[in-house]
């Protein structure tokens, strides 16, 4: 605490010489900006000031930038006589949720000038019939990518429908083959899955250095907490994966220069398992009680307490899930841009 006082009299002083006119050299200039960025960014600092100064990681702008130039690139497409890109959707059942998020990915699309395909199939479907609907955008030339709406009836075996997707189509990144890629070095995945692109995308558009951090990834699922493992890896990161087998889960989490939790429990992870300084991003989204009689949406992060204690940090809503459609947006127009080439070729 001493040191951060007297770190911050310090900057204090250089900024008052600065803005008062009084000559400066450019390596006190230097000096300032780097205690500056030192005492408040830094996510391996420990200091209470840190905590106080809390970076908002806003997915929502962040996103809102992808597809402004995901949508340029569409329309570059059709300038040059090429066809819009294709995302094709199958939902089966009728979870209002699910229905609520291909809604919402519909419209992302067409916002950007992505053309958008859709197949309602009831939650009594025989595994045939799905498998022949994922077959039909398969052979499909104007679909580019395929997305199968999870979760799947029960009666549905949803490994074989998904490994059944067209590799050079799985816009999710959840074909074996992509994720068996994904974790070779030197090999590269024709997709990888949203929501965990959407991280690395959070952390970079947020100036987060990943290479010698200390990543804990809290959640081991296929869709998120394993690729995003992997992805944190390949930047050159220590990652600990926790899960609910985990002993002394707290003392793991606190260890982190970057916390991802994505473990689908309402605001497990509480104040005081966070390093103060921490980077948290937050993918989990949870209904629970408000106390008025209806829902409100949390992460699996207490997300009104951490925020004291970390440097940068994701709100749910707002934070990841946005980043999830725009990652999907980008998945599909890459997949489409290199199924062009390849035929002009």
């Amino acid at each position: 605490k001493k040191r951060n006082f007297l770190g911050l009299v310090v900057l204090h002083s250089l900024f008052y010489i600065y803005n008062n006119n009084i000559r400066i050299t450019t390596i006190t200039k230097y000096i300032a900006r780097n205690l500056f960025n030192r005492l408040i960014f830094s996510p391996s600092s420990s200091s209470s000031v840190v905590g106080q100064m809390a970076k908002l990681i806003d997915g929502k702008a962040i996103a809102g930038n992808l597809r402004e130039n995901i949508k340029k690139e569409v329309d570059e497409l059709l300038k040059a006589g090429k066809r819009a890109p294709g995302l094709a959707v199958i939902i089966v059942g009728d979870r209002k949720d699910s229905h609520t998020y291909v809604r919402m990915k519909k419209r992302a699309a067409a916002e950007v000038g992505i053309q958008s395909f859709s197949t309602e199939l009831p939650a009594s479907i025989s595994q045939e019939e799905l498998m022949n609907a994922v077959q039909k955008y398969n052979e499909d030339p104007v679909v580019d990518g395929i997305l199968v709406q999870l979760p799947l009836p029960d009666h549905i075996d949803e490994k074989s429908v998904l490994d059944s997707v067209k590799l050079e189509k799985d816009v999710d990144g959840f074909h074996p083959v992509n994720v068996g890629l994904l974790c070779m070095k030197g090999r590269t995945p024709t997709s990888v899955a949203c929501t965990p692109q959407g991280c690395m995308e959070l952390l970079d558009q947020t100036g987060v250095k990943v290479e010698g951090k200390h990543a804990v990834v809290l959640g081991r699922s296929n869709i998120v907490g394993l690729p995003v493992s992997m992805l944190l890896l390949q930047r050159n990161a220590t990652v600990t994966i926790c899960h609910s087998a985990t002993p002394n889960l707290a003392e793991e989490i606190k260890r982190a220069d970057i916390l991802i939790a994505a473990c689908g429990r309402a605001q497990i992870v509480k104040k005081d398992w966070v390093k103060p300084g921490a980077v948290v991003l937050d993918v989990g989204m949870n209904a629970i009680d408000n106390g008025a009689g209806g829902t409100k949406l949390v992460g699996d992060v207490d997300f009104d307490n951490v925020k004291d204690v970390a440097s940068a940090i994701t709100p749910v809503p707002g934070g990841v899930g946005p980043m999830t459609i725009a990652c999907l947006l980008r998945n599909t127009l890459e997949i489409a841009k290199r199924a062009q080439n390849k035929s002009e070729n």
